[in-house]
């Protein structure tokens, strides 16, 4: 599959875009499991072209990391145009817009998901953006913005016709935010579009091997994204992976320990430790190395409630050689 110039080779699997998720340790250490491209968190057009610091350090990229998008959104053609061209001097593979989000502070300020109430408006931006910069640019978006309104199909080829050189698609309106199940036949849909000549990526519960080879093969896209999965568990791309080549190696449970404290420590490094072990919490929460341990609960709210690295480490220790090992005698 290529996006412009970019070539991510068959069946790419991809790193989604997710606020207070995809900093840049985040994403080199998912593109080291095997993700084939990353995406930024969302940057907001209005508070770059203000200069806004914790906005513009979302900009870094590593080069180990690439090929990596940088996402922008906004809900007016200047500011969009005008932090288009920032994001262009920070040299991404990729500028990607988002058409998808659904919380609330974006949405409903008419930018993200908020732009499906307001077509016009959305194609006027993609179209301006396509042309202010040189980069290929992307859109990601739901199927509408509710139940009532699957616009998807159509709109992708306005999307198309505006420029854009890939689509992703989250199966999903506006209104189900991420409840129910992912429409995947609705992308399947999408794809089928003889006039639509542009990759199309789907997005939306892929958490197998199976779900990941479905997409592949009954639903015909040509690259997957991964969102809400890989959160404390980057290592899901290898996992995924290896349902569909045999030469992909699934790490070990020492491994993804030894990640999570890695993640840990970047996390420190890269704020401090109080607020690096803030961030971290909504990793730990999510990471499948602690579900389904019983009698776990004062151990989870102990490491949730951690506040130095030591303690941390003490906690995960204690998990991965004395908890786990007795469930598994």
């Amino acid at each position: 599959m290529k996006i412009g110039h970019i070539d991510l080779g068959s069946r790419p699997v991809m790193l989604a875009p997710m606020e207070d998720v995809t900093d840049e340790s985040f994403r080199l250490i998912c593109k080291e499991f095997g993700a084939d491209m990353t995406y930024t968190e969302f940057v907001s057009a209005d508070a770059l072209i203000r200069n806004i610091a914790a906005t513009t350090r979302k900009l870094s990229i590593n080069p180990a990391e690439r090929p990596t998008a940088i996402q922008i959104y906004g809900r007016e053609v200047g500011p969009m145009v005008e932090a288009a061209r920032i994001v262009e001097d920070a040299k991404p593979d990729i500028l990607d817009i988002n058409f998808g989000c659904p919380v609330k502070k974006v949405a409903g300020k008419g930018a993200g998901a908020g732009m499906l109430r307001d077509i016009p408006k959305m194609l006027e931006i993609t179209r301006a953006v396509v042309d202010a910069v040189k980069i290929p640019v992307t859109v990601k978006t739901r199927l509408g913005w509710d139940h009532n309104s699957k616009i998807i199909v159509e709109l992708a080829e306005q999307l198309q016709d505006c420029g854009i050189r890939a689509l992703t698609v989250h199966g999903r309106t506006r209104s189900q935010m991420y409840t129910g199940e992912a429409d995947w036949e609705m992308i399947a849909r999408v794809k089928e579009n003889p006039r639509l000549i542009i990759p199309v990526i789907g997005n939306g519960d892929i958490t197998t091997p199976e779900k990941l080879r479905d997409a592949f093969d009954r639903y015909g896209v040509d690259g997957v994204m991964v969102g809400r999965a890989s959160i404390g568990a980057p290592w899901i791309f290898s996992e995924l992976k290896a349902g569909i080549s045999d030469s992909v190696t699934i790490p070990t449970l020492n491994q993804k320990f030894d990640c999570l404290r890695r993640q840990i420590k970047e996390s420190i490094d890269r704020i401090d430790e109080y607020r690096g072990i803030l961030h971290i919490r909504r990793h730990l929460a999510a990471s499948p190395l602690f579900k389904s341990i019983p009698n776990f609960r004062q151990t989870r709210i102990d490491m949730l409630r951690a506040t130095t690295f030591d303690e941390l480490l003490a906690i995960i220790a204690h998990v991965e050689n004395d908890i786990l090992p007795e469930l598994n005698r």
